[in-house]
């Protein structure tokens, strides 16, 4: 059986680990007839926590491996001694990942950056330990109290796709040699519809603006989606999120249907799936220029529907760089002034001095003592103007500018040195 590689819907079986039990524990010592008590606490068990990692793409890793429980929190011991805390169980899933109860559909929260931790199944708290009970009228205590038990919860993961762009279009309309022309990605080009067969997300490089935005290439639209026809409506929540559609129509008419009508399908298509998406800003592209009759079928296409698509041909590579100026205007996409973090890093943040680094200003070097004297120059410190290659040593007062000069050394102390210079 061929193994499946994207993986945008799956659920998740998330067991967090029990508290550690509390001590039931006196103190035992020689010459300490009334120790009392001395157990401690026990450690918290272990979370299990989503934690988004920029760098994965699909839910496969959860598909197949939907169960995931930590460890138990350690038991707590004499001498106060708390117990060790559960390890966290950390599962990296893609950008946009909305979790939701399994059974109830109630949509529990979403992981939208890179870094970001979400607690899924939250660790149960260690019991209490003997020490807790003691008091001026109960001075021997032998109670103590068991951990709590973890959360055990059955989750729904599904992967919104966060892209800024989203190409929408019939099969074969073009869309993923777009894709492959303005982006890196190379997703299936071939001969026949439905190439395409999950999300495929490309990175727009503007090495200009030191910026970037994604664009997703969904499967084939065709009419009747939204009652299931063709791939139906399974893919097209990755475009929910996108703040531009393009929508790709075969101005050729490799399939012989018409571009007019194909068009008015795809608006039809995404006002049953959602209203809210002919609201987004939207562009016409108009692929495929460069076969016979495409240009005929252009000025047909402008009179019906009153639209003015960008004209597009692959093969030349005409009208990719209009494209995306058009949509550059509409995601605005920031520069990014500094990294990041791999995922596992406190807060995922990028790290401190990375953007001055970034902007062209080093930061300066931390060495010990930087607090003390700080801001004076070298002649303040020294009481003497350093020159290129030479560092004056420091005055010693009493004793001149050179402490080992002959003036200055007795002449026992000189003779006891060249005794050792034999």
């Amino acid at each position: 059986m061929k193994a499946r590689t994207f993986v945008d819907s799956t659920v998740l079986h998330a067991v967090a680990g029990k508290g550690g039990d509390g001590s039931h524990s006196f103190r035992h010592e020689k010459f300490v007839p009334f120790g009392g008590p001395d157990g401690g606490d026990g450690g918290r068990g272990g979370h299990v926590v989503l934690v988004g990692d920029e760098d994965t793409d699909s839910l496969v890793g959860v598909f197949y491996e939907p169960d995931r429980r930590a460890p138990d929190g350690g038991q707590g011991l004499g001498r106060y001694r708390h117990g060790a805390n559960g390890a966290d169980v950390e599962i990296r899933v893609p950008l946009g990942t909305v979790v939701s109860d399994a059974e109830t559909g109630r949509e529990l929260g979403e992981v939208l950056e890179h870094g970001q931790r979400l607690v899924v199944a939250r660790g149960g708290d260690g019991g209490a330990g003997n020490v807790h009970f003691k008091s001026s009228t109960h001075q021997a205590p032998e109670e103590w109290k068991p951990g709590k038990p973890g959360e055990d919860v059955r989750l729904r993961l599904d992967l919104k796709s966060l892209a800024d762009a989203g190409l929408v279009g019939f099969p074969s309309a073009g869309k993923s040699s777009i894709l492959r022309a303005i982006t890196r990605a190379r997703p299936k080009v071939a001969a026949y519809p439905f190439t395409t067969l999950h999300p495929i997300l490309g990175t727009v490089m503007l090495p200009e603006t030191f910026s970037s935005f994604r664009v997703a290439d969904i499967p084939g639209i065709i009419e009747g989606a939204h009652e299931g026809a063709g791939l139906g409506f399974e893919f097209m929540r990755h475009i929910e999120r996108a703040k531009a559609l393009v929508l790709v129509v075969d101005m050729a008419a490799v399939d012989g249907r018409d571009p007019a009508e194909d068009y008015r399908t795809l608006l039809r298509e995404l006002e049953a799936r959602d209203p809210a998406l002919l609201e987004r800003p939207r562009l016409v592209v108009a692929a495929k220029m460069d076969l016979p009759g495409a240009k005929e079928r252009l000025r047909e296409f402008r009179k019906e529907t009153g639209t003015a698509p960008i004209e597009v041909s692959v093969e030349d590579r005409t009208g990719l760089d209009r494209l995306v100026a058009r949509l550059v205007r509409i995601v605005r996409p920031q520069p990014r002034t500094a990294g990041r973090l791999p995922v596992g890093a406190e807060g995922g943040a990028a790290a401190p001095g990375l953007g001055e680094a970034a902007r062209g200003a080093a930061p300066a070097p931390r060495r010990r003592g930087a607090g003390r004297g700080a801001g004076r120059s070298r002649a303040e410190k020294t009481g003497r103007e350093s020159e290129p290659g030479r560092t004056p040593p420091r005055p010693i007062e009493g004793r001149g500018e050179n402490p080992g000069a002959t003036d200055v050394v007795s002449a026992e102390t000189q003779r006891f040195a060249t005794f050792f210079k034999r």
